[in-house]
């Protein structure tokens, strides 16, 4: 549908290229108004996970799009030859997965995620490319204008996508669990239909569960894709920075029958979602953004080494009140451990891990008067000196919304160095709200 030429521009020191639509008589119509579309989207977008947009041409004049160069591999060419061992396939879609957040957060659903269109830095980060089929929630969809059918790449559209809702983000975390699925097993989960008749099946019908085809993969890699390929939005993760965290974490990911499961739904179950089809009406569509502001990542810094119930309780009435406003988040609770005692010595090893567990337990015994289930919940104990740099790093790293932290009292050695909490309030890239415990009458 285009041409791409290697250009350059002396003042622009950053490798680019130069993408001509191929517009001629007898060319396809999506040709034109995808070009058109990625013009204008690409232009809206930034951050590392999108080629940076350098200029445009003219439509109807000379249309062209100047971009970055992405010197790095794309996800497809990872298909097709031996298969990838779990870490490789962990560090490739966990990394897509945050590329999608980003793009979500830009208020942008992709709605063409497949490997061709996943490129790779040298660093690491993921690339999203080809924005000719993406919705922006504050712009004309001139897609859904134009094409009155299903659009997009058969093996990875999903079931909304199939009816023609365009809009929600939810999308674009099906497409992840098919690029999963590919990547584990070798096979697509729906094959690649090429009729109205072949796409409407995933409507109803969900895939072969992958430790059918490949026997020797976890249960937790199992139930991530199949949670990402749930028939209903609904059911699936709410956010892909989920899916990146859960993939990084895998010994925390909680197992349902999904994890085990060895045959699909059964036909009954099938023929109920059938007839569900034939009035699905679909409900009105939120901004990315704001689909992602009620599914917020919640990080709760829990030292377990004081024993402050009364601070403990205040954190908890603060969790309390922010998942009754918003019921689909996620709470991480962590606790940082001193690396002081790690040596080599098995021991010491022996003494590392007792310590570890014994944090988890305390940070599980702390929970547990919230009465969350283990789909809203995480525990991590990170190792680190500086326990105010670990939260930070991990709060960039797995996409936090906020950061819910205890105050312990002043002393003077603390306010000459400085308390965890203000350094973490100074310097988080979220909301940061620190509790202190009520004081007594």
């Amino acid at each position: 549908m285009a041409t791409i030429y290697r250009v350059s521009k002396t003042d622009i020191e950053l490798p680019l290229i130069m993408k001509i639509p191929k517009l001629a008589f007898g060319s396809h119509p999506a040709c034109y108004v995808g070009f058109e579309v990625e013009q204008m989207i690409l232009a809206t977008l930034s951050g590392p996970h999108v080629p940076k947009f350098i200029a445009k041409g003219d439509m109807d004049a000379t249309p062209y799009i100047v971009m970055e160069y992405i010197e790095g591999p794309a996800l497809h060419d990872y298909i097709g030859k031996s298969r990838l061992d779990i870490p490789g396939i962990v560090r490739l879609v966990s990394a897509l997965a945050a590329a999608v957040h980003d793009l979500h957060r830009q208020n942008v659903v992709h709605l063409d995620i497949k490997p061709a269109n996943v490129l790779y830095r040298p660093t690491g980060e993921a690339v999203l490319v080809d924005f000719g089929l993406a919705r922006h929630a504050y712009l004309p969809d001139m897609v859904e204008e134009e094409f009155h059918m299903p659009v997009g790449t058969s093996a990875y559209i999903s079931p909304e996508q199939v009816v023609g809702r365009r809009c929600d983000p939810r999308s674009d975390i099906f497409a992840i669990g098919v690029i999963l699925y590919q990547l584990s097993t070798g096979r697509l989960p729906f094959g690649a239909p090429t009729t109205i008749r072949g796409f409407r099946k995933r409507l109803y019908r969900d895939p072969v569960p992958p430790r059918r085809i490949a026997p020797g993969l976890p249960e937790w890699l199992q139930e991530i894709t199949l949670h990402c390929l749930e028939v209903r939005a609904s059911e699936r993760y709410a956010t892909a920075a989920q899916v990146a965290c859960d993939l990084s974490h895998p010994e925390h990911v909680p197992l349902t029958a999904r994890g085990a499961r060895l045959e699909r739904a059964g036909y009954l179950t099938a023929f109920r979602r059938w007839l569900e089809t034939l009035w699905f009406e679909p409900p009105p569509c939120p901004a990315p953004s704001a689909h992602l502001a009620v599914a917020p990542h919640i990080l709760v810094a829990l030292d377990t080494t004081h024993s402050d119930e009364a601070l403990f309780q205040a954190l908890r009435d603060a969790v309390h009140r922010m998942v009754a406003a918003e019921k689909r988040c996620r709470i991480t609770c962590v606790t940082v451990l001193e690396p002081s005692i790690l040596t080599e010595e098995e021991s010491s090893r022996e003494l590392a891990r007792s310590l570890y567990t014994q944090r988890l337990v305390e940070s599980r015994h702390w929970a547990q008067p919230l009465e969350l289930s283990a789909e809203q919940m995480r525990f991590h104990v990170l190792e680190a000196g500086d326990p105010a740099t670990a939260l930070l790093e991990y709060a960039r790293a797995y996409h936090v919304d906020q950061i819910v932290m205890g105050a312990r009292g002043s002393t003077a050695l603390r306010r000459i160095l400085g308390s965890v909490s203000s350094k973490v309030a100074a310097e988080a890239p979220c909301s940061v709200t620190v509790v202190r415990a009520p004081r007594a009458q």
